[in-house]
């Protein structure tokens, strides 16, 4: 391994907190990482895609992205295609080698265990996390017909510590590998991607910069000056340009860039079907600039030089349904299609509060609830980052906000679902509805969760729970087969370290409450013991029978967790 790598790698194992781990397991890992990265703009947890270890099919990284999200459940598949109505799909897979050149041998195992991936029953030994990603595989081919404008695409990438070359007698070898599994009829495209090293040393700092996009904006007018903007454009967009600000480089829509939007896509509505029939004639494509109220973008950073725009850590603030409509419609956008387009850089954030207040307005969303929300998200993340030293978190408002900064360590930042799953199950007995995706606990924003009125420390409390189990799993002190219960241990953790009478999260009471459950975690050894009682109650509701995804998911089972501990369930209203 050389030198660069080897640093490289040494700083990976630190901000991952794998500094247990081998080299060759730890470069696993870095692979699987750099890979991912490259097509998902969101912080994830490496495990969650990492199969290396044994019966793995010579696969060591498996990522499957749905509709733009980084899926590990069935029910994650089923929750997204309920949302939109349709299945954009690519499949990742990685093999990784820290030493030696590229092998034609190794190339052609690769191979192997992708073909038996996709068979209908793997007829190989795997472990349990191949075979996850494998019934995630099924549920998806099972719902085809909901497949989006195109079969999944497919991503092999070999990463190797060498150099690629472009050797011609590997080039034909994987040529035909890949023919063959264009063969299948699986998928509408095959990647074959080498890294070798100065490719993984690139996507690693790629991994490190904000969310950017470049792009020409020749039809714009600059706005005047106004107090607390460094600029500000107003103009119109051509489709193709536009598509560059919501893609990345592997051609995904930028889930990200809307999460300061009160609502996700509303999948055909009769608006978004209004769009689309706008899009899809050629006698109205040209009228798409009057008819459409446009794009709005918020930008920490702006960079122009003529018509040549540089945005990075940006939001789209307003557009969110036009921009999954021009996304999904992208195969048929023409020069006739203009995007009213207003572009916005400013760093201040009452500025950004008021932008997403203003372009938000709806009539089931009033002004007050959305610089509440906002906010309220601003105080979180002051809040969170307020503790000394190991007691620190970093709450993530924006995609990737944190990336730049030299020394963070990544399991130290929470996200907005990691945070809303936290605190449901930690504090509102939805740990079943936690190991979901989080779209239906999203609708109790405002009001159970991230309401204007609750205490801060019960976040702290639910997201220091979520850190430090992640913890205990990654240095081995939990086994990890109590992974799909994560959010049962964190609920029956409050009950064990807190006790079942708990204030309200408006109350004052609330915040001495959730500080003996901060005490407990923050105690090397109180956090070990409740944690592992916390197994005992899981595996007493299990009553024998073997620890799946799909136990997990049922208030039944929350319930009978809450049995086990002593506190069978009873109505309660959180406020």
């Amino acid at each position: 391994m050389d030198r660069i790598t080897k640093t490289y790698l040494e700083a990976f194992q630190s901000e991952q907190s794998l500094g247990h781990l081998s080299p060759s397991d730890a470069f696993e890992r870095l692979a699987d990482y750099c890979v991912v990265c490259d097509a998902y703009d969101d912080e994830f947890n490496v495990e969650d895609v990492h199969t290396g270890g044994g019966a793995d099919l010579g696969l060591d990284g498996i990522a499957i992205l749905v509709n733009g999200a980084l899926v590990t459940s069935r029910e994650e598949v089923m929750d997204l295609l309920a949302i939109s109505g349709s299945l954009d799909v690519t499949f990742i897979f990685v093999q990784a080698k820290s030493g030696g050149d590229f092998s034609g041998e190794s190339i052609g195992t690769f191979f192997d265990g992708v073909d038996e991936f996709f068979q209908e029953r793997i007829e190989l030994p795997v472990n349990e996390t191949v075979s996850q990603a494998h019934e995630l595989m099924e549920v998806i081919y099972e719902n085809s017909v909901k497949f989006k404008n195109k079969k999944p695409s497919c991503r092999i990438n070999y990463v190797t510590t060498g150099q690629w070359v472009s050797d011609g007698y590997l080039t034909t070898k994987i040529t035909r590998r890949v023919e063959r599994l264009r063969g299948t009829g699986l998928f509408s495209e095959i990647e074959f991607n080498p890294m070798g090293a100065d490719e993984l040393h690139a996507s690693y700092q790629r991994s490190k910069n904000s969310v950017s996009a470049e792009f020409t904006f020749s039809n714009k007018v600059l706005l005047p000056e106004i107090p607390g903007v460094e600029e500000a454009y107003l103009g119109v967009i051509p489709a193709s340009e536009f598509m560059k600000i919501v893609t990345d480089g592997s051609g995904n829509i930028r889930k990200s860039l809307f999460y300061d939007n009160i609502r996700d896509f509303q999948d055909y509505n009769p608006v978004n079907i209004e769009i689309r029939q706008t899009l899809a004639e050629a006698a109205t494509q040209g009228r798409f600039a009057v008819l459409n109220n446009g794009i709005t973008i918020v930008a920490q950073n702006l960079q122009t030089t003529r018509d040549k725009f540089t945005l990075s850590d940006y939001q789209i603030v307003n557009g969110c349904q036009t921009s999954h409509v021009l996304f999904d419609e992208r195969g048929k956008l023409t020069d006739l299609i203009h995007i009213p387009l207003k572009v916005i850089s400013t760093q201040d954030e009452e500025i950004i509060s008021s932008v997403i207040t203003a372009t938000n307005r709806q009539t089931q969303v009033t002004a007050e609830d959305l610089y509440a929300l906002g906010a309220f998200q601003k105080k979180l993340e002051a809040f969170l980052a307020a503790y000394p030293d190991k007691k620190k978190l970093l709450y993530e408002r924006r995609s990737k906000q944190y990336n730049a900064q030299p020394g963070v360590e990544k399991v130290r930042i929470i996200t907005k679902p990691q945070q809303i799953k936290a605190f449901a199950a930690m504090f509102l007995d939805d740990a079943h509805r936690s190991s979901r995706y989080y779209s239906d606990l999203q609708a109790q924003v405002g009001d159970k969760i991230f309401n204007e009125q609750h205490k801060l420390e019960p976040y702290y409390a639910a997201a220091f729970g979520f850190y430090k189990l992640e913890f205990l799993f990654r240095n081995g002190v939990l086994p990890v087969y109590y992974k799909p219960a994560r959010y049962h241990l964190l609920m029956a953790f409050r009950y064990l370290a807190g006790g079942r009478e708990m204030p309200a999260f408006h109350a004052n009471k609330i915040q001495k409450y959730s500080n003996v459950i901060c005490e407990a975690l923050w105690d090397d050894v109180r956090v070990e013991r409740h944690f592992k009682k916390a197994i005992e109650a899981v595996d007493s509701a299990l009553n024998g029978a073997p620890l799946t995804r799909d136990t997990v998911k049922t208030q039944g089972f929350t319930d009978a967790v809450k049995t086990a501990l002593g506190y069978p369930p009873r109505s309660r209203s959180f406020s």
